[in-house]
């Protein structure tokens, strides 16, 4: 299956990045969701730590409205946030909240050490870089999604149980969010490291970064299968 068009610098990313993130998009995880045969506590249990995992996502997407340069980066940023806090988690909140797992109980969890690894290294690169290092942090989590969403809306088997989750990546707001978040990451990139991205300084850096946030993209999925 042709990778979505999720802008330029994804595409580079991801060729870069090819081992990696044939590991994270292809994961045993990921294909259990595809034929229904994750068992449910492994996903009830993913699921709890990716409401955590999203609350701290949601602070570095809020992180890159301040690194922001201009006021379509700003608002690009914020849709992200809006996307993650009011549609995203709420997912979680309702397949949890049917299990008997009420929302506080998923906001107190207690955060794997695969977790916290992920969520700070993506903080620390905000932190300690501009919005370039940051996106390429963040990219992976956002677009992977996306494409993991795309493949699975189209292989999916009809009776599988995680139906609600492939629509949600799979669907088309889903999809427009990455879209938009490509073209900002494309013109995010293009204003601090010039157009012509690999040929830049700084492309092997943000390379390397990009390649590391995916390979803890993987680590999440393998602690989703051993609860």
């Amino acid at each position: 299956m042709t990778a979505p068009d999720y802008g330029r610098a994804f595409a580079l990313w991801r060729q870069g990045a090819a081992a990696p993130w044939q590991a994270y998009t292809r994961h045993a995880f990921v294909e259990g969701l595809k034929d229904g045969t994750l068992p449910r506590e492994s996903f009830l249990h993913y699921l709890v730590q990716d409401y955590v995992f999203l609350v701290h996502f949601s602070r570095a997407w809020a992180l890159a409205v301040t690194k922001s340069r201009t006021l379509d980066e700003m608002k690009a940023a914020a849709a992200t946030v809006n996307a993650l806090v009011n549609h995203e988690m709420q997912l979680h909140v309702t397949t949890c909240a049917e299990a008997g797992i009420p929302e506080d109980a998923l906001f107190t969890a207690t955060e794997r050490p695969e977790n916290l690894a992920y969520t700070r290294y993506v903080l620390d690169a905000g932190h300690s870089g501009d919005l370039a290092d940051l996106l390429a942090a963040l990219a992976p989590c956002v677009l992977g999604y996306g494409e993991i969403g795309t493949r699975l809306a189209a292989e999916r088997a009809p009776d599988t149980p995680y139906g609600d989750w492939i629509e949600t990546y799979g669907g088309a707001e889903y999809q427009d969010l990455c879209r938009d978040t490509g073209a900002m990451i494309d013109a995010a990139l293009a204003r601090r490291i010039g157009p012509e991205f690999a040929a830049a300084p700084r492309w092997p850096e943000l390379q390397a970064q990009f390649t590391r946030a995916t390979v803890l993209e993987v680590g999440f999925w393998d602690m989703g299968m051993t609860p």
